[in-house]
């Protein structure tokens, strides 16, 4: 059993739980995931490290409330016990040697890219960090972002926060003012790693990804994270999750991440049924 050492919500959709895993705090590198079960009956679903304390034992995760399964966890509190806490899983990110790097994470993808940025940052590259959101409200870790750069840029998609536009609008202005990176760095949406992709292709960029397909049990047994590499078939547990984002099939991994969304709909409906009528059971 793992216990929670705090829940924090940084929006109303997500949720930034650490958990006591020395462990894993002790190991798990950037770019390294782990599997959970909230509890003895729950599924297995993988969350990539956020941050880790080898002093305390600490590991963090952030994820979004997007499942029956993400609900679940965001129900329990802080002092409450995960059933399972598995890791680190997955090769950590190749990021020594790298002098100048642009980090651009999409939505929840920027817990995902922050370590990578904090580890180039701290190694003495010049990093620029690239965010992308909908909107202002759903914002995260803005000041960690901007300790773990040189530069930060926030794209919304509606403007909101003053700065309209995709991701790939400030690389572009960017690439196009004289930037020079050794590697970009994309973590987020697969269309938004699939444009970034495609566009530091143009300039010869080496670009990584970091690709989060369905997962079952994270060694490289069921074969559910299947995808297509350089025409080669890979497993991103344990072949990843980085790979070189001019190689991806991001058009496969796109339509394979949507076999379940409407069977996902359905039991993410249900739980917040279930969950609304024990709360008006309790409130009656």
């Amino acid at each position: 059993m793992y216990k929670i050492l705090e829940k924090r919500r940084l929006t109303d959709i997500t949720v930034l739980m650490t958990v006591e895993a020395p462990d894993v705090a002790r190991k798990a590198k950037p770019g390294q995931f782990i599997i959970l079960r909230a509890s003895e009956t729950a599924e297995r679903v993988p969350f990539t490290v956020s941050e880790t304390d080898p002093d305390t034992g600490a590991v963090s995760i952030i994820f979004q409330t997007v499942g029956e399964s993400t609900y679940k966890l965001a129900d329990m509190e802080t002092g409450d016990y995960i059933a399972n806490f598995v890791g680190p899983l997955g090769r950590a990110s190749e990021l020594d040697g790298y002098k100048s790097a642009c980090v651009i994470g999409g939505g929840l993808g920027c817990a995902i890219a922050l370590p990578q940025a904090k580890y180039l940052h701290k190694k003495g590259a010049k990093v620029d960090i690239i965010a992308g959101f909908r909107n202002k409200d759903i914002i995260i870790l803005e000041p960690e972002m901007k300790a773990a750069s040189d530069s930060l840029t926030i794209m919304t998609d509606d403007g909101s926060n003053g700065s309209k536009g995709l991701v790939t609008d400030a690389l572009r202005k960017k690439l196009e003012e004289g930037a020079e990176y050794d590697v970009v760095i994309a973590i987020g949406p697969p269309i938004m790693m699939k444009f970034v992709s495609i566009m530091t292709k143009e300039y010869g960029i080496k670009t990584i990804v970091s690709l989060n397909p369905i997962m079952v049990d994270g060694t490289g047994m069921c074969g559910g994270c299947r995808v297509t590499v350089g025409g080669e078939l890979k497993f991103a547990c344990v072949d990843g999750p980085d790979f070189d984002g001019h190689e991806v099939d991001f058009d496969e991994l796109m339509l394979r991440n949507r076999s379940y969304i409407e069977m996902e709909g359905e039991a993410c409906n249900l739980y917040k049924a279930a969950r609304a009528l024990e709360n008006e059971k309790k409130g009656g």
